[in-house]
């Protein structure tokens, strides 16, 4: 049996995002500057740097700005700038523009781009200033020294679906650092552990995502103009749901759409995917696409919950940055540059701690400070309460805005904090009687089923090998599940990797739920979403997932 390899470095970061990499690169730079060596490892789950990458996305390039001033002279893959803003609201069958785009959507400066195009670039830029920067690399579990991280296991490869070693069994090695920094995206498997054992979110607002469903197309020449954006509300979802459309015009004719849906929705029976394909069904969006050509198909979790819901963001040893931290602007529709000045903020944290031979948690938690006097804790402070107040639906979301805007962000809240819930448990049993959203009419043309799109996210996984989504108690998918909620896991995943081979029998439930975790695009919902928290979602083996190439 081969023997487990171990390494160490000073700084190790996990996951390649924006976040990660904008970390990586300001601590090259400020050792540059100091003249000091020091060590810096980022590792990413995904194949190649970015594959993983899954955003809008319109971003505001302050952040970028400040880690890289000439990032335009070195070629940043941007897109186009924002040419135009839309604001539609969507009927059954028609849509009203808004005669003014709401201060916060206004994406004057701003730009179109793809987020794995950047993060690739970002991954090179950390490179070139003298990072290690390992893609197939997933961390699998926590090192720890009491209650102090010491740094990442990777998970191991050639393992079969038993658990038992093949033929190219390769352990995944330990990486030791002095100062281990989270940037795994939205409910990361880490963070999740850290979260857990630090009890990280004591005191906070629960964190409540949502589901982003994208495709990109390519157009015919000529019909699409480079750095048009419009958002969309209303249809296809009802008022009780939160969420929303965007249409992005990128270059070379390429249309950037998705539907996002909050993941604190009551009807058990919501189904992201099947929502979206309704959304392209809307004459308005159908039109864009007659004579286009589906490219791409990705989905991805989404922090919504705004400030008073982020963890605490250090702990002995250990850093969040960006989703892991909860980095976004919900209000804003925007997180890129918020996760770029965290990974900013953490690197001068740890260069800092370094300095001082120490990282412990009181040297750590700079990273707070730092956070709390920099523009990103202004920017979301203004929109702290943002996504509770669409607790009461649609029209009341509205009014929380509008109320937010003339009181720096207060909203409803009396006490400038609204409270919120996690997600799954506003999900409805099955006394609740949903007005049904119809299904969407596949056409193969314009909108596809999930098995299609799952072959246009280019996902791949080897299917001898441990089921990478972990169901602790199957028995509760059966016995309640099936009666409580009706098995929401078969509408909830963008991918349908989970198929209740149930049915009543001698008063009794009997069958078992098939996982099919090939399928999957890693995008977190299941274990967001499930209503007994019961799933678990973990790495595969590294290199594997979906490609999600130019989005």
């Amino acid at each position: 049996m081969p023997e487990r390899d171990s390494l160490e470095v000073d700084v190790l970061f996990v996951g390649a995002g924006p976040a990660s990499l904008a970390g990586a690169i300001r601590l090259c730079q400020l050792a540059k500057e100091q003249n000091r060596e020091i060590s810096v490892m980022v590792i990413e789950k995904a194949g190649e740097i970015g594959y993983h990458g899954l955003s809008g996305a319109v971003m505001d390039p302050r952040g970028l700005t400040e880690l890289i001033p000439d990032w335009k002279e070195r070629g940043a893959p941007v897109e186009s700038p924002v040419t135009s803003d839309a604001l539609w609201f969507l009927t059954g069958g028609g849509k009203f523009a808004a005669p003014i785009v709401p201060p916060m959507m206004n994406n004057s400066g701003k730009y179109v781009t793809s987020l794995q195009k950047l993060t690739k670039w970002m991954g090179e830029q950390a490179e070139a200033l003298g990072a290690d920067v390992f893609p197939s690399f997933p961390g699998q579990e926590l090192l720890w020294d009491g209650d102090r991280i010491t740094g990442v296991r990777i998970g191991d490869k050639g393992v079969d679906k038993h658990g038992k070693p093949k033929a190219n069994y390769e352990p995944g090695p330990d990486l030791f650092a002095k100062i281990t920094v989270l940037g795994e995206g939205p409910r990361g498997t880490l963070a999740k552990q850290a979260t857990a054992r630090l009890n990280l979110e004591a005191g906070k607002e629960a964190q409540v995502y949502a589901c982003g469903v994208k495709e990109i197309w390519q157009c015919a020449p000529g019909s699409v103009k480079a750095g048009s954006v419009i958002h969309t509300l209303g249809y296809p979802l009802p008022s009780e749901t939160f969420g929303g459309g965007w249409i992005y015009g990128m270059a070379g004719d390429i249309l950037d759409l998705g539907l996002v849906i909050g993941l604190d929705y009551k009807d058990p029976t919501t189904d992201p995917h099947n929502e979206f394909q309704r959304f392209k069904q809307h004459p308005a969006i159908r039109k864009m696409l007659e004579g286009a050509k589906l490219l791409r198909y990705g989905a991805k979790a989404i922090p919504e919950g705004g400030l008073f819901a982020m963890p605490c963001l250090s702990a002995d040893g250990m850093m969040l940055v960006g989703d892991s931290g909860g980095f976004l602007n919900g209000m804003r529709l925007k997180g890129i540059h918020l996760a770029i000045k965290s990974g900013m903020m953490a690197a001068e944290t740890a260069f800092e701690a370094l300095a001082a031979e120490k990282s412990d948690a009181q040297s750590l938690s700079e990273y707070e400070d730092k956070f709390k006097k920099s523009w990103a804790f202004s920017e979301l402070h203004a929109a702290r309460n943002f996504h509770q107040g669409f607790a009461g639906g649609t029209l009341a979301g509205m009014l929380n805005v509008g109320l937010g805007m003339v009181t720096g962000g207060r909203g409803f809240g009396i006490k400038d904090r609204l409270a919120g819930e996690p997600g799954y448990e506003r999900m409805q049993k099955a006394g609740y009687k949903p007005k049904e959203s119809p299904r969407a009419v596949i056409d193969n043309v314009i909108t596809f089923d999930k098995l299609t799109d799952v072959y246009n996210s280019g996902t791949m996984h080897d299917e001898d090998q441990p089921a990478h989504l972990h169901v602790a108690d199957t028995t509760i998918c059966a016995s309640r599940c099936t009666v409580e909620y009706g098995n929401p896991c078969q509408y909830f995943c963008p991918a349908k990797v989970y198929e209740p081979m149930f049915e009543k029998k001698n008063g009794g439930v009997e069958g078992h739920l098939q996982i099919n975790f090939t399928n999957c695009v890693h995008c977190k919902t299941c274990d967001i979403m499930d209503p007994y928290q019961i799933i678990t979602w973990v790495p595969p083996q590294g290199g594997e997932g979906p490609v999600y190439t130019n989005m």
